[in-house]
């Protein structure tokens, strides 16, 4: 189904049986198959591809030259940079058929994936983790983690704003854009329940 406020570029392609929501937009030359779950407010850019059984919940930004091929799964508010790429089978061969190997790939809500990172499929990547441009993840990235390098490592950590968070030596750190205010708790961010003042 798609939605009547959804945009469709006329050079894109979006398969009948493709789930397209409100006021998302497909870009020039993109390519949408059969069964793909779009949700609203979504934005896919120049030359993107989107396999059958991908799902991109609301508010995902996938900019241009991406491909998401099955297995990989976006949840609400996840950035994809220009020309990031997946992978869906870990030891490809041209001439070995390995469909049932596909491995799945999770992009918890609100990460960033800068451009031309590359993720290596069957790792889940945490929420508002922040992977760095020309990144190479090949293994699960913990929640609100900055990844940079190849293989990429975490090099600290980020808030929900995208800003790099400096904790001090009780595990508090504050968003210098917002305000809020987390904590590190045994390895893992925690943003304070409590609104800034």
């Amino acid at each position: 189904m798609i939605a009547p406020s959804a945009y469709i570029h006329e050079s894109a392609i979006v398969e009948d049986g493709a789930h397209l929501g409100k006021h998302s937009k497909v870009w020039h030359f993109s390519h949408v198959m059969p069964g793909a779950r779009i949700g609203a407010y979504c934005s896919l850019g120049q030359n993107s591809y989107v396999a059958s059984t991908v799902a991109l919940g609301n508010g995902v930004k996938v900019q241009n030259n991406v491909s998401l091929y099955d297995g990989v799964v976006c949840e609400d508010d996840v950035f994809i940079g220009p020309s990031c790429v997946f992978t869906n089978v870990r030891n490809p061969r041209s001439a070995v058929n390995r469909r049932d190997a596909f491995e799945p790939t999770v992009v918890q809500q609100g990460a960033t994936l800068g451009a031309n990172a590359t993720i290596r499929c069957g790792v889940t990547i945490g929420r508002h983790a922040f992977v760095g441009a020309g990144a190479v993840v090949v293994d699960d990235v913990p929640a609100y983690a900055l990844m940079l390098g190849v293989p990429a490592k975490q090099a600290g950590w980020m808030s929900e704003h995208g800003e790099a968070l400096e904790f001090n030596s009780s595990g508090v750190a504050t968003c210098p854009a917002t305000g809020t205010v987390y904590h590190l708790v045994n390895g893992c961010v925690q943003p304070s329940t409590t609104s800034p003042s």
